[in-house]
């Protein structure tokens, strides 16, 4: 199974893209929904989260509550490292075995979509990797009009994460997302039909 890392800063149509890529044919593993699942109870991380952060977290029916932890990482840096450090080797776990799973069904192609992939260091679990990129005033302005955020709050956390840049020199393909979606979908229909030819 050829597996595709799916990456890029927030607003930058990650998700569109991985919604034509699944009409295409391949099979989405999110990272995001696989995020949820870390802090399930009777999940590895869950006992971790909860001994470093504290009972308060735990919502009244035993689940983790997320924006009571939100609160606590995104005020301290350092607290957000340590969740990091507890989360996202679980999450790299979880996402092998569902893509060992997804092999050994006979998928030909899996896309992980994952916003953290080089960060956390997940790109190891790809073939390739390809990166969603669009300037950081036309991704704020999508962030901040589906959000309700304001703009310099969404243009902050923007600025908080790995650049456009950064990303787009260690990727194999680049969709430039800076257009309508339309153009982006073109894009991604033509990078899958390029991909099935070296494939």
């Amino acid at each position: 199974m050829f597996v595709i890392g799916l990456t890029g800063g927030i607003g930058t149509g990650k998700s569109t893209v991985a919604r034509v890529l699944e009409d295409q044919g391949a099979t989405v593993v999110s990272a995001d929904l696989t995020g949820h699942e870390v802090y399930l109870p009777g999940r590895p991380g869950y006992h971790e989260v909860i001994a470093e952060f504290g009972q308060d977290i735990v919502a009244a029916d035993g689940t983790i509550d997320r924006k009571k932890l939100g609160a606590i990482v995104f005020a301290d840096p350092k607290n957000l490292a340590k969740l990091n450090s507890i989360v996202h080797p679980r999450m790299k776990g979880m996402m092998r075995e569902k893509l060992n799973e997804l092999d050994q069904q006979g998928v030909p192609i899996a896309v992980l979509e994952a916003a953290l992939l080089f960060e956390a260091r997940w790109d190891d679990l790809a073939h390739e990797v390809w990166v969603t990129a669009a300037p950081p005033e036309i991704a704020a302005e999508r962030v901040a009009l589906r959000s309700k955020l304001p703009l310099e709050q969404v243009l902050e956390r923007i600025r908080s994460q790995m650049s456009t840049a950064e990303r787009v020199k260690r990727a194999e393909v680049v969709i430039d997302t800076s257009g309508d979606i339309e153009s982006t979908a073109r894009q991604a229909k033509e990078k899958w039909e390029e991909l099935k030819k070296r494939l």
